[in-house]
């Protein structure tokens, strides 16, 4: 939930940092990838006040949004928080849910005639009380509705940072899905989810323990078809040169894949400007003017 903007990297060549739209254009023309999702602080779109949008910091947001937009990729801004500003949960001591519904307004205002821009309420909201975030939710997607002028897709975040892990046994996930439309619909809500494969669900060890297959996608899917609603994996990433995830990371989105009646896909963690050496790391190198993918990203993403 916080962010020092000093630290932040667009990654546009352009602004001196990785070459996103190139990794983006690469990922849709040669690997045939539809969405993309584009992480970005609160803090950083409003230069550290809770108010309007800022001029010059959402201006470079939107350069990589049009990038990405001209793959013909769906695009998804990722608000980055956490459910939090410097520490205060949204609806719960921190920002009102009439501040987040605005940022949101602003957000759809912008792109309020293009379909393939996907709105993702929020990253992994964690230690929260659930009904209050529902509510904070629903102040939001109502905040869209009304500033939209084509019904977008807006994914709807849940407890335990979204974890699909914990969307049936901690029930955020039949929680999440009472948010809707002006009109009590549920069209273009969708449920978003969560999920790596080391040990802790963190994301932060390189080997993976499972696949999420028997535990956790199969009764999802059941859960979702049943319940008449879809969701999609925004963020899982594993190890990208460990032995034990080319295995797990194959078989969980082979499951996805499987189930798409209910699940719209997955989003790998991650590309961009990342360092190198950063384990989660699925960026392409650039040999001449040949994008060359990692071995993870051809046995296992595309």
């Amino acid at each position: 939930g916080t962010c020092p903007l000093d630290t932040i990297q667009p990654p546009l060549k352009s602004l001196g940092f990785g070459d996103g739209a190139g990794q983006m254009d690469h990922f849709a023309k040669d690997d045939g990838m539809n969405v993309f999702r584009l992480p970005v602080s609160w803090q950083y779109l409003t230069n550290n006040v809770i108010g309007p949008l800022d001029k010059k910091n959402f201006g470079n947001y939107d350069l990589l949004m049009q990038a990405c937009l001209k793959t013909g990729a769906y695009c998804v801004i990722d608000i980055h928080n956490f459910a939090r500003w410097n520490g205060g949960i949204i609806g719960q001591g921190g920002p009102t849910d009439e501040q987040f519904a605005d940022l949101w307004t602003q957000l759809a205002t912008k792109y309020a005639s293009n379909p393939f821009v996907i709105f993702e309420l929020m990253n992994e909201p964690h230690d929260i009380d659930l009904n209050a975030w529902v509510a904070s939710c629903q102040t939001a997607v109502a905040a869209i509705r009304k500033a939209e002028k084509v019904l977008h897709i807006v994914l709807l975040p849940g407890e335990n940072f979204s974890s699909a892990g914990t969307f049936l046994s901690s029930g955020w996930g039949p929680a999440l899905a009472t948010v809707t439309n002006p009109d009590a619909s549920t069209t273009n809500l969708v449920l978003d989810l969560h999920k790596y494969q080391d040990v802790d669900n963190s994301g932060n060890h390189p080997d993976c323990v499972m696949d999420n297959v028997a535990d956790t996608f199969e009764p999802v899917a059941a859960w979702l078809r049943k319940n008449k609603r879809q969701a999609i994996l925004s963020e899982t990433g594993v190890g990208v040169t460990s032995e034990s995830c080319f295995v797990d990371f194959c078989a969980q989105n082979t499951a996805i894949n499987a189930n798409s009646d209910v699940y719209l896909g997955y989003i790998a963690w991650t590309a961009g400007s990342v360092d190198s050496d950063y384990m989660l790391n699925l960026a392409p190198t650039l040999t001449g003017t040949k994008w060359v993918d990692q071995k993870m990203t051809t046995q296992c993403v595309i």
